[in-house]
């Protein structure tokens, strides 16, 4: 109870400060205006700016769209593959994508389903709690092969179950390795429309993924009821 309460204090801070220190704010603004561009082209330029310091900010734009959820963390993969070849910018996008998961999960336990739901939006964390009810941990494996569907909205909804944090770290590690490799060497081997065209096909490549994982998470659920349907029919009998 005592961490929370300092946990609570130094939020309440960040976001006073956000809220009354003018270059903060201005910074946040500049931050919504350059992912809402949707360039990887404008990512790059604002990370490189920073010169020695970029992969250390590349870090936390990671840790900054994990917090809030609707911006597309996609953009920065690319932009890491970009910038630091794929091999060192897989690596610096995982490891920043799992702290800002980790991170999300820890604010649900900490601050409940009201602080999350200002921070996404009713709605949707409505939708992934039927979806964490239907699929359970097989729901964060799947959230983390699509591109174009922020993970971090599942992040916040796992923190709001009985999930413990190391399965659920370990889960989002496993899922979203495949995806940061594949998005890292086609941001590092395309640039500006080619990139584009590579997106349409990997958003593809995820349907497909995703379709397979559902129809095998369907068979299994078909199998188990009629095996219940068995067993309960035996019982019958007997």
């Amino acid at each position: 109870m005592k961490n929370k309460k300092w946990v609570l204090l130094i939020a309440l801070i960040i976001i006073l400060m956000c809220v009354f220190v003018k270059p903060l704010r201005d910074m946040i603004e500049q931050l919504f205006f350059l992912f809402g561009m949707y360039d990887v082209e404008y990512i790059k330029g604002y990370i490189l700016s920073f010169g020695i310091w970029a992969p250390v900010v590349s870090f936390w734009l990671m840790l900054f769209q994990s917090v809030v959820a609707p911006l597309p963390a996609f953009l920065i993969t690319f932009s890491n593959a970009a910038l630091f070849g794929w091999i060192k910018g897989a690596t610096l996008s995982w490891s920043s994508a799992m702290a800002g998961a980790a991170l999300c999960f820890f604010i649900a336990k900490w601050f409940g389903r009201g602080v999350v739901e200002k921070l996404t939006s009713k709605p949707a964390l409505n939708n992934m709690d039927d979806f964490f009810k239907k699929y359970g941990s097989y729901t964060i494996l799947i959230a983390r092969l699509l591109p174009f569907i922020s993970f971090d909205i599942v992040s916040y909804a796992a923190g709001l179950t009985s999930m413990g944090f190391w399965p659920f770290l370990w889960a989002t590690g496993i899922g979203q390795l495949p995806a940061t490799i594949i998005y890292s060497y086609a941001g590092e081997m395309l640039a500006g429309g080619a990139q584009k065209f590579v997106l349409g096909l990997l958003l593809l490549f995820a349907l497909t993924i995703l379709t397979i994982m559902l129809k095998k998470i369907w068979q299994n659920k078909k199998a188990q009821k009629l095996h219940m349907q068995t067993e309960k029919q035996i019982k019958e009998v007997c």
